[in-house]
């Protein structure tokens, strides 16, 4: 195992897996170590709390909770965790994400959650990214590149004025 601080990643219910991948994949390519699990608020409650409670001892030091509809999970784990958490909404019922982003942004004082917008789940990766790279300079370097090459690809592009 690894002495850098992984992220462990949360979703409410395995159908979350598509609009989360890219979560886990952002972080494969900062080099940065994920553990993915499902974990729902409502249905498995104990095991949220079970997950949140050990992620320090197993070298969590961000935890990324993404969840549609009513959208507890971000808010249930904060309320079990003083790591960082960011909450990904997910577009996963008629309002497309609104009411997920709403239940993600409005913690009570002194339960922070970090939100991105809904289905953002890359944003959250590189936030956690951001997060551990505090402490790595590696990992700095690694998402300055990231910013690099997006500056560039922006730079490159041109508009057909025809």
């Amino acid at each position: 195992m690894s002495d850098s601080p992984k992220v462990l990643i949360l979703m409410g219910s395995v159908s979350d897996a598509d609009l989360m991948r890219t979560c886990w994949q952002q972080l494969a390519e900062f080099g940065v170590e994920s553990e993915v699990r499902v974990a729902s608020a409502h249905r498995t409650p104990d095991l949220v709390a079970e997950l949140v409670g050990g992620a320090a001892a197993r070298g969590v030091g961000v935890i990324i909770a993404g969840a549609g509809w009513a959208a507890h999970l971000a808010g249930a784990v904060a309320a079990n965790t003083t790591l960082p958490v960011i909450a990904v909404p997910l577009a996963t019922s008629s309002l497309q994400g609104l009411d997920a982003l709403l239940s993600s942004v409005q913690m009570p004082a002194g339960v922070p959650v970090a939100s991105t917008s809904p289905g953002r789940s890359v944003n959250a990766a590189i936030l956690a990214a951001q997060i551990l790279a505090l402490s790595d300079e590696a990992l700095s370097a690694r998402i300055a590149d990231l910013r690099a090459s997006q500056a560039e690809k922006i730079r490159n592009l041109t508009v057909d004025q025809t």
